[in-house]
């Protein structure tokens, strides 16, 4: 092998398997993680003031107040995290904040 050889064989991309490309092209780049947590952080925010609205004009409860609010306060934390990059841990706490919420609401309010 001649050194020109050498240093195409080197440059040269090895070719990957069919489903590789199609893998690399679903996942989301760090930006647009980011961009889809804030999203549905907000998203969870909008839902969770609509229902706190609801629930405090049906049966006024400080308890209604406490859950609601510590999860608006959770969609909060959730968007900062995102926005300096923890996004694993921004979707680990607004998946298990928001179950909380929601079962909380379920078996805590009458």
């Amino acid at each position: 092998m001649s050194t020109s050889d050498q240093d195409q064989a080197v440059d040269t991309p090895i070719a990957a398997p069919i489903a590789a490309p199609d893998a690399e092209e679903r996942r989301l780049t760090p930006r647009q993680a980011r961009r889809l947590r804030i999203v549905l952080s907000s998203v969870g925010m909008a839902a969770m003031a609509v229902v706190l609205g609801l629930r405090i004009a049906s049966r006024s409860s400080v308890l209604v107040v406490g859950v609601y609010g510590l999860a608006l306060i959770l969609c909060g934390i959730v968007i900062e995290l995102s926005r300096n990059g923890r996004t694993r841990l921004g979707s680990w706490l607004l998946g298990i904040g928001l179950v909380a919420a929601i079962g909380s609401d379920w078996l805590l309010i009458p």
